[in-house]
């Protein structure tokens, strides 16, 4: 599930760095496709889900939404 994710956020971010000028399309493309990229993503997207699950439980505890 995560590299799916992580591959349509990387094509918006190069999509982005593509219309803002910082990048060429070529460029664009191997970043969107390099797989080590990729990995980076995937590693970033998992601790982002893990950090915002533990954060919402954290807000849980805190205004009492636990048993």
């Amino acid at each position: 599930m995560i590299a799916p994710v992580s591959r349509i956020l990387l094509r918006y971010v190069a999509g982005i760095l593509i219309a803002k000028g910082w990048l060429d399309a070529g460029f664009g493309q191997q970043f969107a496709a390099d797989p080590d990229v990729l990995a980076l993503v995937q590693m970033g997207v998992g601790f982002g889900a893990a950090a915002a699950s533990e954060g919402w439980y954290w807000l849980a505890r805190k205004f009492g939404w636990t048993r």
